[in-house]
């Protein structure tokens, strides 16, 4: 039974939470995802989820959905080598080496999950991670699992990159970790000068493209294709959870030796169940529809742009960039979340984003654009966003 002494000890965590402001609220959605949804009893135009590609509903991807479940069951109740692996998980992976251009790709049950699995089943203590400051938390976690030397560079810093790459010539292996697009900014990572460098100093390239897959380059490969290294990546790790369909289920792909070792070897792959049937099978079509078409790519960074002039002309300070995140800076940690809070009210839903998830003072809105947004959506989202800075004070009335 938790003791009242352990339950003061969470009040006590929570109140601190909340007094510095960075409360995470959890807004219920009657409605499926999508780029209008039903909060609070009422629509309201949606900035702020990863349907980058607007596939979280769409049509063909609910009916494969459909299928694979009628076809497949609910879910498989085990593992992957007990009885947890059926043909259509192996027709995906397939699929998904063939589109990002690797000899082999294992599904995990997220891409914190695969981010979880590949260090502590690829690395010792005779080798060296060096990972960008700025990596998403997922990255940071699986790397604290497996027992090598942790070294760390600042955001996008090559010099300093090197620095540490001459220092430890002596280890067995060592492996340069960066996201492929930094989710709170939408930076686009130095891949080109990254796998320069791990060439030269003889180092594994692993990169993160959760935020990239699917849009992210001419055809959708990612930031491989963007940075013109398609080839030169070593581990790519990315979800299905976002611009590949949003429901859930991660990957890795790598050559076939990296990947048959993970299977042996990476603990949420042997110890979680397999992805469910119906997930499975919406993916397929997911990746069947970016086969066929860069069209809803295209959109999305037209929107993107569009958004990005826009917002920009209004008078705001936004991180530059092309992604389809678009990092509007605040400053202020309440200042953010009350515009987000006005912005709700005026049927615009975004989410304000301080520290620690950002440092201090750099509090900001991320908006999220979707292939699915249309002309009018845009300007309705610049013309509230607008007036309610005007009404705090951050714009000057016109």
């Amino acid at each position: 039974m938790f003791s009242e002494r352990a339950k003061e000890v969470v009040r006590g965590v929570t109140r601190e939470i909340r007094e510095a402001g960075t409360w995470k609220e959890e807004r219920l959605i009657a409605s499926p995802q999508g780029v209008e949804i039903l909060v609070s009893g009422r629509k309201v135009l949606n900035f702020c989820a990863n349907n980058y590609l607007g596939l979280s509903s769409h049509p063909e991807v609910l009916a494969a959905a459909k299928r694979a479940l009628d076809e497949y069951g609910y879910g498989m109740s085990s593992v992957r080598f007990i009885c947890g692996t059926q043909d259509q998980h192996r027709k995906l992976e397939k699929k998904l080496a063939e589109f990002f251009g690797f000899e082999d790709v294992i599904l995990f049950g997220s891409c914190f999950d695969a981010n979880g699995g590949i260090f502590e089943a690829l690395f010792t203590e005779q080798d060296v991670i060096i990972s960008d400051a700025l990596n998403h938390a997922s990255l940071i976690d699986g790397i604290r699992l497996c027992k090598a030397e942790r070294q760390r560079f600042p955001n996008g810093d090559m010099s300093e990159l090197e620095k540490i790459l001459k220092g430890t010539q002596a280890a067995r292996l060592r492996a340069v970790v960066t996201d492929g697009v930094f989710s709170m900014d939408g930076y686009v990572a130095k891949l080109d000068r990254i796998c320069s460098l791990a060439e030269q100093y003889e180092a594994i390239v692993v990169v993160d493209d959760s935020h990239a897959s699917g849009f992210v380059g001419k055809t959708g490969r990612g930031t491989p294709e963007e940075c013109g290294v398609i080839g030169r990546v070593d581990i790519l790790t990315s979800t299905l959870g976002k611009a590949l369909g949003g429901a859930s289920g991660g990957f890795a792909a790598a050559n076939r030796e990296v990947v048959e070792l993970l299977r042996q070897r990476a603990r949420p792959y042997l110890f979680s169940n397999s992805l469910a049937p119906s997930i499975v099978g919406a993916s397929l079509k997911v990746m069947e529809l970016l086969s066929k078409t860069t069209q809803l790519r295209d959109k999305l960074m037209n929107n993107a742009k569009n958004f990005r002039d826009r917002v920009t002309s209004a008078g705001f300070q936004i991180k530059a960039g092309s992604h389809p995140i678009v990092p509007i800076m605040i400053g202020d940690a309440r200042m953010a979340t009350e515009i987000a809070r006005d912005l709700l009210e005026d049927g615009i839903y975004v989410i304000g984003f301080s520290y620690p998830v950002v440092p201090k003072g750099q509090a900001r809105i991320r908006v999220q654009l979707s292939a699915a947004h249309t002309e009018e959506h845009i300007e309705r989202a610049v013309n509230a966003f607008s007036a309610v800075a005007r009404r705090r004070g951050l714009l000057r009335a016109t």
